[in-house]
């Protein structure tokens, strides 16, 4: 027998979206902002962890957003409410975890190295 939802949640499926480019909108703001600042800042009053408290917030953001867009989706695609949220629930927060692991690897290689040790284009 095949599931159909009699009222798929495309309202929150929309929704989820818009929450996840928003924030991810704020994100990228507030990276830009604190990359800025680091130029400014001379050796010894750098504080790491400062950084860590302006984007949580946005990236949580993120990471509500990815979660609603993603079991909304499962929803509409004709798994059950708690299947689709045993499923999508799992997903996003991993994939959310392993990209704050990342980006904190990366602010950090950055905040070492400088912003040329990025510059991909001259390895080649």
């Amino acid at each position: 027998m095949y599931y159909y939802p009699l009222h798929p949640p495309y309202f929150l499926l929309v929704v989820g979206l818009l929450i996840a480019i928003t924030s991810g909108i704020a994100l990228s703001g507030t990276l830009k902002v604190i990359v800025q600042k680091w130029p400014s800042k001379s050796a010894e009053n750098i504080k790491p962890h400062s950084a860590w408290k302006q984007i949580i917030v946005p990236f949580l953001g993120i990471t509500g957003g990815v979660c609603l867009f993603l079991c909304s989706g499962f929803e509409i695609f004709g798994f059950p409410p708690i299947l689709a949220l045993g499923v999508g629930l799992p997903m996003s927060l991993l994939t959310c975890l392993l990209v704050w692991w990342q980006l904190g690897s990366m602010l950090e290689f950055v905040e070492r190295r400088g912003m040329q040790s990025l510059d991909l284009d001259s390895l080649s």
